[in-house]
C-alpha cells in the first residue's frame, strides 16, 4: 500500500481540513463535507466514501450523486464486488478510465450509482495495518491526476480514514464527548508527527525528529530505531537518550541479533511489552539502558515497523515509569509506528537509490576506464565529456603516424596521459615512450640531457652519456614544458626533426635517430614567436597536429569521475578504505573553476583521504570554495562597494574597451589568466561585445 508526505497542504491547511470533518455528524455528511473540499480544490469532480462490512461480507456507499441528493446505499451483490473487493485483494491505489470500469464491472455500470465518467480512482481507508474501506474520486473528463493532485487525494483519504474510524466507533460504543476530544488531540499528535517524520530521507536526522516528538509528547526518555545490518546476523541502533530535555545524546552502533528483545520482535511481527529487571538476562543495549538510569526497573516497549508483510525494523520505546504505557497511548503509538515504517521504507528506499546512483557513476567510471584503456592504448585517461571525447578522437587520428603532435593546455590538465595515449596506440608502442621536462632542467644541462654527451665534453663530464634522443630511438620522446627551451637550444632541436640526426657533446659522429616527437606546452607559443622569445620555424615544425587540451573547468561533467578514480587509487596507496562520495560533494567540487586543473583536484582529493576518518570522503568545501573563487591579490582593480563579481567584470571590460588580453586588457587588470576570464564570463553569462 502507497502512502504520500501530508506536508504539501501545510499543517494549518490539515488542520482545517480535519476540522471540517470531523464536524460532521455522520458518514453521509462526511461524503457531502469531502465532495465541497475536492471539488474547491479542483482534484474531483465526485466523491464517496466506500466501506468493507468483514462479517456479512456487505459494502456501503456514502455519497452526493449528480442530482445533489446524498444517498446511503449498502448490498450483498454488485457493490460488495466491485472495484472495492478488488482493493481489498490488492491493496494499492485503482485508476481507470470510464472504459475499463465498464469492462471490469458491467453489472455497476448498470446502477445509479456510477452515470458515465472520464476518470476514477480508488484509495484504500486503512487503520491498524486494516483496509476497512475505499474513497472514491471522479472526474467528469478523462483527465490524469498530477502526482501532486495525486498526493493531495492521499491526504484526504487518510483524514477520511480516522474521520470514518471515529464515526464508526461513536456509533457503535457509544463514545462521549471527551473521547472524541482525547481522539481529535491523538489525531493532531498522529498528524503532527507525521508531518515531522515523512520529510526526512537521511536515516539519522529521520530518528532524531522521531525521538524528538516521541519525547515531546509521551515523555518517553530512551527512544530507538533498529534495522537489520548489511552484515548478517547484526543489527544498527540508531538511538537517542534524553537525559535532560535539551541535550539529547544521539548514537550509531552495531550489535548481534542473536538474543536480543528485537530478534524475538523480527520473528513475531508483534509488539512486545515487558518490565526488565536488573537481574534479568539482557542484551548490550538493554545493559546500557541500566547503567544510564542507575539500574532502574526500565519498561521497554518494541513495536514492529513493517511495510505490507515485510518487517523493517523495530522501535524501540525504554521509560522507567510503566505508566508511559497505557492501552491508549499503546493505539496511539501504534498508529505513529505505523507512519514511521513509512518514512523508514522512505530513507531506506533513498539510501538504496543513492547507492546504486553511487554504483552506477562506479560503473560509468570502470567502464570509462576499460574503454580508455583498450590494449593500453590510452593509460589513464578519464573523461566523457564532449572536450575529452574530441581530445581522444584527435588522439586516434594521429597516433598511428609518425607525425609531431603539439600538445597545449593550462598545467595540470593532463599532458603527459596525452602523450602515453598517442605512444601506446602507435606502431612504436613495443618500446617505452622517454620524456624529459624542459622546465626542469637547468639550461647548461639540458644540451647534455638532450643529446649525450662524450667522457670530458665539459667540467665533470667524467663519462659518456647517451642522451634522450638517442634513448628514444624507434620510439617517442615526450618533451614537456618545450616553451620553456633556451633560444640558444632551439636549433638543435629543430635540426633532430628535420635531419633525424645530432652530434652528441663533446664527439663530431652523426648519429642517425628515429624519434617520433611529441611536444608540450602551458605557453601561448604564438605570442611568444611574435615576441621573439621562441624561433618561429621550430614553432612551424612543432604545429604539425596540435592538439587543445581544456582545462578542467570546461569539462566539469569529468570531475566526478575524476575524484572517484582519485579516491581509489589515494586510497590504496594509503591503505585506507573509502568507498563512498557525498553527492553533495561532487555537485560542489564540479563548481569550481579549478586553475590548477587536474593536478589541483588530485592535491585537494589527497589531502581530504589524509583528513578522512570512516569511510565516506570528508571535505572542507567552505574553506576550499573561498579559496577557488576569491580574486587574486595582484588585481589592480578591486571591487568597490556594493559590486558583486558580475559588476566588477562588467565596469574593467568598459573601462578596457572589451579587451580582455594583453597589458591592457580586463584580464590583466583583475589579475587573472585570459581562459579564467573568459570562463567566468562565460558563467556570468556576459558577451563583450554587448557592451559597446
Amino acid at each position: 500500500m502507497s502512502y504520500t508526505p501530508m506536508g504539501d497542504l501545510g499543517q494549518q491547511g490539515l488542520f482545517d481540513i480535519t476540522r471540517t470533518l470531523l464536524q460532521q455528524p455522520d458518514l453521509t455528511a462526511v461524503s457531502e463535507a469531502l465532495l465541497r473540499l475536492v471539488k474547491q480544490s479542483a482534484l474531483a469532480d465526485r466523491a464517496a466514501i466506500v466501506l468493507w462490512h468483514p462479517g456479512n461480507h456487505r459494502a456501503s456507499y456514502y455519497a452526493t450523486p449528480v442530482t445533489g441528493k446524498s444517498i446511503a446505499y449498502e448490498d450483498e451483490t454488485v457493490l460488495a464486488h466491485g472495484p472495492l473487493r478488488r482493493l481489498l485483494s490488492r491493496p494499492d491505489a485503482l485508476q481507470c478510465s470510464y472504459q475499463e470500469f465498464s469492462d471490469t464491472w458491467p453489472q455497476l455500470v448498470t446502477e445509479p450509482l456510477y452515470p458515465a465518467f472520464g476518470r476514477y480512482c480508488l484509495l484504500p481507508l486503512a487503520a491498524e495495518g486494516r483496509i476497512f474501506g475505499g474513497c472514491e474520486f471522479i472526474r467528469n473528463d478523462d483527465r490524469p491526476w498530477t502526482e501532486q493532485e495525486y498526493q493531495r487525494l492521499h491526504v484526504f483519504t487518510q483524514i477520511v480514514a480516522v474521520v470514518t474510524e471515529q464515526i464508526q466507533s461513536r456509533v457503535t460504543n457509544n463514545v462521549d464527548y471527551d473521547m472524541l476530544c482525547h481522539e481529535r488531540d491523538n489525531f493532531r499528535i498522529l498528524v503532527a508527527i507525521t508531518n515531522a517524520v515523512l520529510s526526512r530521507l537521511d536515516m539519522d536526522e529521520l530518528v532524531s525528529e522521531v525521538a524528538k516528538e516521541i519525547h515531546h509528547y509521551f515523555r518517553i526518555d530512551a527512544i530507538s530505531v533498529v534495522l537489520r545490518s548489511n552484515r548478517k546476523g547484526k543489527l544498527n541502533i540508531y538511538s537517542t537518550h534524553y537525559l535532560d530535555d535539551h541535550h539529547p545524546v544521539h548514537n550509531q552502533s552495531e550489535t548481534d541479533e542473536a538474543g536480543t528483545l528485537t530478534e524475538r520482535v523480527f520473528k513475531s511481527k508483534e509488539m512486545l511489552l515487558l518490565n526488565l529487571h536488573e537481574r534479568d538476562p539482557f542484551a548490550p543495549y538493554e545493559r546500557m539502558l541500566f547503567e544510564i538510569w542507575d539500574n532502574k526497573i526500565q519498561t521497554l516497549c518494541l513495536l514492529p515497523l513493517m511495510s505490507g508483510e515485510t518487517m523493517l525494523g523495530v522501535l524501540k520505546l525504554a521509560q522507567c515509569d510503566e505508566k508511559v504505557f497505557t492501552t491508549t497511548n499503546l493505539k496511539l503509538l501504534r498508529q505513529i509506528a505505523e507512519r514511521i515504517s513509512i518514512a523508514v521504507d522512505n530513507a531506506l528506499a533513498y539510501q538504496e537509490i543513492h547507492r546504486l546512483k553511487e554504483r552506477l557513476v562506479n560503473e560509468n567510471l570502470a567502464l570509462t576506464e576499460q574503454l580508455n584503456s583498450v590494449e593500453s592504448e590510452s593509460g589513464e585517461i578519464i573523461g566523457r565529456s564532449n572536450a575529452m571525447y574530441s581530445v581522444l578522437k584527435q588522439v586516434e587520428m594521429v597516433a598511428q603516424s609518425d607525425s609531431t603532435v603539439l600538445l597545449l593546455g593550462e598545467t595540470g590538465t593532463g599532458k603527459e596521459l596525452i602523450a602515453r595515449a598517442i605512444h601506446n596506440r602507435s606502431s612504436r608502442n613495443s618500446r617505452r615512450m622517454v620524456k624529459m621536462n624542459c622546465a626542469a632542467m637547468p639550461a647548461g644541462l639540458l644540451e647534455s640531457d638532450l643529446f649525450g654527451h662524450e667522457r670530458g665534453a665539459f667540467t665533470g663530464a667524467s663519462a659518456q652519456r647517451i642522451g634522450r634522443f638517442e634513448l628514444a630511438d624507434k620510439s617517442s620522446l615526450f618533451l614537456d614544458e618545450v616553451g620553456d627551451m633556451p633560444l640558444e637550444l632551439q636549433p638543435k632541436l629543430l635540426r633532430v626533426l628535420q635531419e633525424q640526426e645530432f652530434e652528441r657533446l663533446g664527439s663530431n659522429k652523426l648519429i642517425q635517430t628515429d624519434v617520433r616527437l611529441i611536444a608540450a606546452t602551458n605557453r601561448d607559443l604564438k605570442q611568444m614567436v611574435a615576441d621573439r622569445e621562441f624561433r618561429s620555424d621550430l614553432y612551424y615544425r612543432l604545429n604539425v597536429f596540435p592538439i587543445h587540451l581544456p582545462p578542467l573547468r570546461e569539462r566539469p561533467e569529468d570531475i566526478p569521475l575524476l575524484v572517484k578514480a582519485f579516491t581509489t587509487k589515494i586510497s590504496r596507496r594509503l591503505g585506507r578504505n573509502i568507498d563512498s562520495i557525498p553527492a553533495e560533494t561532487l555537485r560542489a567540487l564540479s563548481r569550481m573553476e579549478w586553475p590548477g586543473n587536474v593536478r589541483e583536484l588530485e592535491n585537494v582529493v589527497e589531502r581530504a583521504v589524509l583528513l578522512t576518518h570512516g569511510n565516506v570522503l570528508q571535505l572542507s568545501l567552505p574553506e576550499l570554495t573561498t579559496e577557488m573563487l576569491a580574486m587574486p591579490l595582484t588585481a589592480t582593480e578591486q571591487a568597490q562597494d556594493g559590486e558583486d563579481e558580475y559588476q566588477l567584470i562588467i565596469r574593467v571590460l568598459k573601462e578596457s574597451n572589451g579587451v580582455v588580453a594583453g597589458p591592457r586588457g580586463a584580464a590583466h587588470k583583475l589579475g587573472l589568466k585570459r581562459t579564467t576570464l573568459l570562463s567566468r564570463m562565460k558563467r556570468l553569462g556576459i558577451d563583450k561585445d554587448a557592451l559597446a
